[in-house]
């Protein structure tokens, strides 16, 4: 898949350059299915049409414990957003300020209780689609809210889902690989923009790296 999506990605003129991702995973998908590495059976046994009930798991209480976990989490996924709004705005060229920054964690904010209702987990901004930005160079917000329908619709009708949710991990790895190595170059140009130059943005570049690493040598560290 990863060899797929960087060769569809080179040679790929114009609109079939800009898919190489969904390329890579739909021909990726048939080459695990002739590798007899994917399983359908989820698909025959999902429903066609389903409707989301709200507060299916019951209305939902209040314990202090829970309230402060959540708000920690929140506090996460607001770094997260900030981080991928201001890769996004260097990929299409759009400054990100406090203004723009913070309608973006009211939207996270929003969507979050819109999902809590609808028995989801929390929302994250998700840094893939700062990958997917970088490497399709689609850049319209249109293109954006047509997802949006589309992952309505995904909802709506679980067969759909089902089929998505049957492409092996081995494949979503292989695009992945480009996704995250793309959100990695990006950060790469933002810091190429930063003055490292009497102040502490050296050492907060060096504590981020060095914190994010400490998975890699002792997973069981968190």
């Amino acid at each position: 898949t990863f060899i797929l999506v960087i060769l569809t990605y080179r040679f790929g003129k114009g609109f079939l350059g800009n898919l190489a991702i969904l390329v890579g995973l739909i021909l990726g998908t048939a080459l695990a299915m002739i590798c007899g590495i994917t399983d359908f059976s989820e698909v025959g046994r999902s429903q066609w049409v389903s409707v989301i009930t709200p507060f299916y798991f019951g209305l939902p209480t209040f314990d202090f414990a829970s309230i402060i976990s959540m708000i920690i989490v929140m506090l996460v996924v607001m770094v997260e957003t900030t981080g991928d709004s201001i890769a996004v705005g260097e990929i299409v060229d759009k400054p990100i300020g406090q203004k723009e920054l913070a309608a973006v964690l009211r939207a996270d904010g929003l969507s979050t209780l819109i999902g809590g209702i609808l028995n989801s987990f929390p929302y994250t901004a998700f840094a893939q689609n700062v990958g997917l930005i970088a490497v399709t160079r689609v850049k319209s917000r249109f293109v954006v809210a047509a997802s949006g329908v589309i992952l309505i619709l995904l909802g709506l009708f679980p067969k759909l889902a089902a089929v998505v949710a049957c492409i092996p991990n081995a494949v979503l790895g292989g695009a992945g690989i480009a996704m995250f190595g793309m959100i990695i170059a990006s950060g790469i140009r933002s810091l190429g923009k930063v003055n490292f130059d009497g102040n502490y943005n050296l050492m907060l570049v060096a504590i981020s790296i060095g914190v994010s690493m400490i998975p890699l040598a002792a997973p069981q560290f968190y």
